[in-house]
């Protein structure tokens, strides 16, 4: 849930906090007071891009601050999910806090628990977070893509379209390699196999083995043997020579036996001594043992020069490693023998992609039949929610028209609506108006609440361009889709603000020739009093009054 919305210096609102209950908070406030502005404020946490424009004229940055509670483990493992791959702090005890700023002179920041995000990063996490539906959200009720989603996540059927997709992706690796070798044979290939029958013979003659992986450095090597050795001789007898720090540190031996009579630190000094030769011993044997490997293992430098050319001359053509040029190998020799089989191949391809395609028409099948049984179980069940809704005599129904296999199964899924009796259903995007589009969405939401996977819907003026008795009921349904998510509307209808758990009023001042907004949450009279507003406007007699009470006591 949301639990905190802050928003500094956007648009008319120099600064303003609300915290929201987990079941249906209200906003109410007259037009202009910046109930539109903080739906911003939401779409900025939901990932909308922003400039410049919507900071608040003087300031130098907008910010918005939304602190989330992820009580839900599925959603909590997913944010974290989406967190880690990101390489952003993870949850706390569940909290999530989103901050964006949007400079007045040009860019913005992100900010995912107090670190840097991108714009992609808090998309994906939006994606399971807030669901905003107002006047050009509710446009998608008419994408085919959807309705087809809509209808999948009542259906259930994630399981069966994981399933088709895996074999669709393999019917389409399928097609592409038979269209390739089809493009190929009407071309000819003979000009390719003899290309690559040249490339295979160059890498064979070239008989790479696991030496050649470590040709550069034992040709580096190589070509310093003598500077190391030389090094290395000088180093050895520097230390152990006649005249090197070994003999010299060993002809102090004595003189510390002799010292030790008078000074009794002497007898560990001696030991330490003794410990700097045994060092220095154990060190000129692994130098004079690694020069004789050297000068034992010093190969031919012209050698190793034209196999060095060599190799360097296959990577620049085939691939930047050894192994990566025998893997390259390979490939061409599949490749050739498909070439010079190609018929056969073709064939074999065609038999295999009937079969597989079978194989998708009998997954999307499956997918068919479990959204026709869903559909007749949507389009009834949002039927009846839209009788509530006082749309008294429409049907709403649910059409599966089939079409190509595409990534989503063999249908495509159409909502048609018939608002009144009398009349054919048709497309829901050909007939309804804007009101009538905010009632179905609402009762969609209400049927798919159960299923669908995002915690916050935010509906921005639903009930707009509706009567009284129907503001009514969608407040009741906004207070049942409540029972499952948490719920912000805006709205102007008193008979749906009564349904709010919380109502927090927006207010606009003027302030030293500044317009300001506030927003506080009412309780008891002051609700009262807000509601008896929406009713009568300024005038608060005593009839407005006893009605905003009564509309506040039916709706308990």
């Amino acid at each position: 849930m949301l639990r905190r919305l802050s928003v500094t210096n956007l648009a008319v609102v120099e600064k303003a906090e609300a915290e929201f209950s987990n079941a249906l908070n209200v906003l109410t406030g007259e037009t202009g007071a910046g109930k539109s502005v903080l739906m911003g404020a939401l779409a900025l946490v939901a990932g909308d891009r922003a400039d410049s424009s919507i900071v608040r004229d003087g300031a130098h940055e907008a910010v918005v601050e939304a602190e989330f509670y992820l009580d839900k483990t599925d959603i909590r493992e997913y944010v974290d999910g989406v967190l880690e791959e990101a390489g952003l702090p993870l949850t706390e005890e569940g909290v999530l806090v989103v901050r964006r700023s949007v400079s007045a002179a040009s860019g913005g920041k992100i900010r995912v628990n107090d670190a840097s995000a991108t714009l992609n990063t808090l998309r994906r996490l939006a994606a399971r977070l807030v669901d905003i539906h107002g006047a050009r959200s509710n446009q998608r009720i008419y994408e085919e893509k959807f309705q087809r989603e809509t209808l999948d996540s009542f259906a259930s059927v994630e399981k069966q379209l994981n399933e088709y997709r895996l074999v669709y992706d393999a019917m389409g690796e399928v097609m592409r390699r038979l269209a390739e070798l089809k493009a190929v044979g009407e071309g000819g290939v003979g000009e390719e196999i003899e290309t690559l029958k040249y490339q295979i013979a160059e890498i064979e003659a070239a008989g790479l083995g696991e030496d050649d992986e470590t040709l550069k450095e034992r040709h580096a090597a190589a070509a310093h043997a003598g500077d190391f050795i030389e090094s290395a001789n000088f180093i050895t007898e520097s230390l152990g020579g006649d005249d090197g720090a070994l003999g010299r540190l060993a002809s102090t031996i004595s003189h510390f036996k002799q010292i030790s009579r008078f000074v009794p630190a002497a007898e560990e000094w001696e030991r330490e001594v003794e410990s700097f030769i045994s060092g220095i011993e154990d060190l000129s044997r692994n130098i004079a043992g690694e020069a004789m490997k050297f000068d034992c293992a010093n190969e031919d430098l012209e050698e190793l020069d034209k196999r060095l050319t060599l190799v360097n001359k296959l990577k620049r053509k085939y691939g930047s490693s050894v192994s990566e040029i025998l893997a390259k190998l390979e490939q061409k020799k599949s490749r050739l023998e498909e070439l010079e089989n190609i018929d056969v191949r073709i064939n074999e391809l065609e038999m295999e992609l009937k079969t597989v395609r079978k194989s998708a028409v009998e997954a999307a099948s499956r997918i068919t039949a479990k959204r026709l049984k869903a559909a007749r179980a949507l389009a009834q069940t949002v039927t009846r929610e839209l009788r509530d809704l006082s749309f008294r005599e429409a049907e709403f129904s649910v059409v599966l028209e089939p079409q190509e296999l595409t990534a989503s199964g063999g249908d495509k899924v159409v909502y048609h609506f018939m608002p009144n009796p009398g009349e054919k259903a048709r497309p829901l995007a050909d007939i309804a108006s804007s009101g009538e589009t905010a009632r179905v969405m609402l009762a969609l939401k209400n049927v798919i609440a159960v299923h669908d996977n995002t915690d916050l819907l935010v509906f921005d003026e639903i009930d707009a361009n509706v009567g009284g008795e129907t503001g009514k009921a969608v407040g009741e349904k906004m207070k049942s889709v409540a029972d499952y998510r948490q719920v912000i509307a805006i709205t102007h209808l008193p008979q749906s603000a009564v349904y709010g758990r919380r109502h927090l009023v927006v207010e606009k001042t003027v302030d030293g020739g500044r317009t300001k907004t506030k927003i506080y949450p009412v309780e008891g009279d002051e609700r009262v009093r807000e509601i008896a507003r929406m009713l009568g406007g300024e005038k608060l007699t005593s009839v407005v009054k006893k009605h905003a009470e009564e509309l506040l006591s039916l709706s308990r």
